[in-house]
């Protein structure tokens, strides 16, 4: 609505200085000279007003206007993009172990500020700001991201550069599994592999072809939520194959696209969660497959992960697991949608007193897209990690929505 008062309110401003400051010309017919006054053989050429006169009382005006409907925003940029994003729901635990009670709660379990500043088209600073919950249970703000991002530095590939995405949850999120607002991926969520957090301190090359793209990077390695130690990097990767020459463009869930990805990453000492050894960091390494395919009617995808040469937080880590998900969409806005996870670790000293243990995760739920912004999800999870010794049936409702 401002916009509209602006611009009428900017225009008659306009059409009264036009009025009020005009010049009527005129030109002889023979000779072709201009004139400011009437007078045989000559013709009326127009209403002019001084171009630089005219400049500054539309400055003026408009700078008048400006103070009236709002506040002005400035920036050394051209361009300032502002989004959010928001998972507010309620969850219903049944808890299954004699160690817990049940729960009953509303929460707000993610909410992203985001401001991206454009100095051309393709090249931008990202900052990226989440809530979280503190071990005083205040409120508390994080710095998820904040990274340059440039554009073909190298052919076909852009970089990220600071604290920036990983190399693959961000790909699964928008590719494979499009419900991290109910659960994380199988390679990050507690009760599967737990294996790693979406973004990091470092640089990450992203490259894009229509029937390839992949993602490279050097990392601290702990993590944005982890103390980074010692000079040990992580080394992460993502290559895909499109198989359907989708890699240079941004699928939804509407598009066809066949992706088979191999991914991993390598760190002889992480110091985020020690190992079984006594050790202040452990060793994380691990790879996957995963391999995913979308219509509009359906999304089915799959990984295997194998780290069964980590020691990586006390043994936990230490194993190999996979995981299957699938979308069923019956009618416009209605999706339909389970996941299976299953984590084992090995039976090895690598594994220190988590040896040979298991977890399995169920998830199964329906989603409605209320609009464009706002998307509505009831699901259950039922969980059983001998792991972590936690068993329970989640009852979950959530509002997932973006602007």
């Amino acid at each position: 609505m401002k916009k509209t008062v602006f611009s009428i309110a900017a225009a008659s401003m306009l059409a009264s200085s036009l009025s009020a400051g005009a010049i009527t010309l005129y030109q002889d017919t023979e000779t072709g000279a201009i004139y400011t006054k009437p007078g045989d053989g000559r013709v009326e050429l127009g209403d002019f007003v001084s171009a630089k006169e005219q400049y500054v009382e539309n400055q003026t005006a408009l700078s008048k206007v400006s103070k009236k409907l709002g506040v002005k925003v400035k920036a050394k940029v051209p361009t300032l993009k502002f989004s959010g994003k928001h998972y507010l729901g309620y969850l219903y635990s049944d808890d299954k172990t004699a160690a817990n009670e049940d729960t009953s709660k509303f929460e707000t379990r993610r909410n992203y500020f985001q401001v991206k500043a454009y100095w051309n088209k393709h090249d931008y600073m990202r900052i990226t700001l989440d809530t979280y919950q503190n071990a005083a249970n205040d409120w508390a703000v994080r710095l998820k991201y904040a990274y340059i991002f440039l554009s073909d530095v190298l052919p076909h590939t852009g970089v990220e550069f600071g604290q920036a995405h990983r190399s693959w949850i961000d790909w699964e999120e928008h590719h494979g599994w499009w419900y991290r607002s109910i659960s994380k991926t199988f390679i990050e969520d507690k009760h599967a592999a737990d294996m790693t957090n979406s973004a990091d301190i470092g640089i990450n090359f992203k490259t894009k072809t229509p029937y390839f793209s992949s993602e490279v990077g050097v990392y601290n390695g702990e993590g944005y939520h982890g103390k980074a130690q010692g000079n040990s990097m992580s080394y992460e990767w993502r290559l895909t194959y499109n198989v359907l020459g989708t890699g240079k463009q941004k699928v939804h869930m509407d598009d066809e696209y066949l992706d088979l990805s191999f991914t991993g990453q390598y760190e002889d000492k992480n110091y985020y969660k020690a190992d079984p050894y006594g050790n202040d960091f452990s060793k994380k390494q691990w790879w996957g497959l995963h391999a995913v395919y979308n219509r509009p009617e359906f999304l089915i995808a799959g990984m295997y992960v194998d780290a069964s040469n980590s020691t990586y937080n006390k043994g936990k880590g230490c194993g190999t697991g996979y995981s299957v998900n699938g979308e069923f969409r019956p009618a416009p806005k209605w999706s339909i949608l389970g996941r299976y996870d299953y984590w084992k670790t090995e039976n090895s000293a690598d594994a220190g007193s988590y040896a040979d243990m298991e977890k399995t995760q169920y998830i199964a739920g329906v989603a409605y897209k209320y609009n464009k912004n706002v998307k509505f999800i009831g699901n259950i999870t039922s969980y059983d990690d001998k792991i972590n010794a936690a068993k329970a049936d989640n009852y979950m409702f959530t509002a997932e929505v973006n602007w």
